[in-house]
């Protein structure tokens, strides 16, 4: 079966695709290594010190991946076919699900895997599971899949504009089970698609390598964070040595389940909202972006810094963490929060186990009256006082404003205390991949190679 298109494209060049360079002199493998820009910003060398993602499987629902390319090999393992029931391996000349994975856990070839492409996770496990999303129940059945079968983190790059209860049921499955499904925004500049839209899901959208956001990248209130989405070189679809560049929330995706593999293998304790919330603290934003309210509709928290995810000191957080909580779940957590600990209402029955009189809850309700009329007096009292205090500080403290920078703690333009300052957004600028891109057009003939297959092979 083959996968519907949904083209990705920036400035009117056509990228990612059919790029594949199995032997062009220009791509060399130092070469393969060197643009992967998003490697250098993250600053790679330190995460990998910390933490590769060892012990932790990620699901990755895709086109399938072939799991003989030379920098996957020994890092998938088989999973389930929900398109034709044979096996996981992609279609010919199709390289979506290979391209994702080894974002995601790709570890090189050669000498200390110094050539190829390396995922930000290199030591994670891929579950390939081969999916569409075309069925009556979208993605449902293969996220289940993913959930039974040792995921801890599911990624979809992938989506449609068409919301399916039974895949919104699997996204509040994962969760209830503690799994991070991880899914693309979308790559058309509109409405984030599904299933990253549906409550539970880490809807995630693309940023240049400037920081940036990507012009085409979905918004809305769903996006919780941004990833790396222009010119993203990674695995092709041939066993050696081939090699594409990419642009689309696809990419971005894959960066951020990476960056949850890496997080849940350091920190093996954290339920799936409090692996996020580790995310969604310590993102960033580039400077064009300062000031913006968070979650912000395109950039959600800001693009992911996973060395800061990984080094910073951060409360654990509530359970669900900044995650949508499914309706499924609030109920449970509803009933959870009732019984014993509830106080009993004035009407409910008394102690001895009779009703009270309609003297009895006369009298109630006339000590409740004064009981409140006494607290509100209280109340007022006391925020006089605070408006007090402020006045007379504000006062004190006039003659000092002068000498204040604008980029202290909780000023205007001084970051964003509540999840953190933001590292410096130059992170995200190494030299841009446009200029001399050897992924840009075939070597061969110089000419412009044929539009992508997909920011993900999903419902149309």
């Amino acid at each position: 079966m083959a996968f519907k298109p949904t083209l990705r494209t920036v400035g009117g060049v056509v990228l990612a695709g059919a790029l594949i360079l199995a032997a062009a002199p220009v791509a060399s493998a130092d070469q393969t290594r060197e643009d992967q820009w998003p490697l250098k910003a993250f600053e790679a060398a330190s995460i990998w010190k910390i933490s590769k993602g060892k012990g932790v499987t990620v699901a990755v629902i895709d086109s399938g991946v072939n799991a003989d390319h030379v920098d996957l090999s020994g890092n998938v393992i088989e999973g389930k076919d929900f398109i034709d029931g044979g096996s996981t391996a992609p279609e010919p000349g199709d390289d979506h699900g290979t391209a994702m994975a080894s974002i995601i856990a790709g570890h090189g070839h050669g000498p200390g895997g110094a050539d190829g492409v390396m995922g930000l996770a290199p030591e994670a496990k891929i579950l390939d599971i081969r999916d569409d999303g075309h069925r009556d129940g979208g993605f449902a059945d293969s996220i289940r899949y993913a959930v039974d079968h040792g995921a801890s983190v599911i990624n979809v790059s992938s989506g449609g504009g068409v919301r399916v209860d039974a895949e919104a049921d699997a996204v509040a499955y994962a969760l209830k089970k503690d799994v991070v499904v991880v899914a693309a925004s979308g790559n058309e500049g509109g409405e984030v698609s599904f299933p990253a839209g549906h409550p539970g899901a880490v809807a995630v959208g693309g940023v240049k390598n400037n920081g940036q956001i990507w012009e085409n990248s979905n918004y809305g209130f769903q996006v919780l964070l941004t990833g790396p989405g222009t010119f993203i070189v990674s695995a092709g679809g041939k066993a050696n040595a081939a090699y594409r560049s990419g642009t689309g929330t696809s990419d971005s995706s894959a960066f951020v389940s990476a960056a949850a593999a890496l997080l849940r293998a350091k920190f093996p304790d954290l339920t799936a909202g409090q692996i996020v919330n580790r995310l969604t603290k310590t993102a960033g934003l580039p400077a064009s972006a300062k000031g913006i309210a968070l979650p912000d509709k395109r950039y959600g928290y800001g693009f992911i810094q996973p060395l800061a995810a990984l080094t910073r000191d951060i409360p654990a957080g509530p359970e669900y963490g900044p995650l949508a909580v499914p309706e499924s779940l609030k109920a449970g957590q509803s009933s959870a929060g009732q019984g014993a600990t509830d106080a009993p209402s004035a009407s409910a029955p008394n102690v001895t186990g009779g009703a009270m009189s309609d003297d009895e809850q006369a009298a109630a309700d006339r000590k409740q009256v004064i009981a409140f009329s006494v607290i509100g007096v209280l109340g007022l009292l006391v925020l006089a006082l605070i408006v007090f205090v402020i006045v007379k500080v504000a006062r004190r403290n006039k003659g000092d404003d002068n000498r204040r920078g604008p980029g202290g703690p909780g000023a205007p333009g001084g970051g964003y205390p509540q999840y953190g300052r933001p590292q410096a957004p130059q992170q995200y600028q190494p030299q841009p991949q446009q200029q001399g891109n050897p992924y840009a057009q075939n070597p061969y003939d110089g000419q412009q190679q044929s539009p992508p297959p997909s920011w993900g092979p999903g419902r149309q």
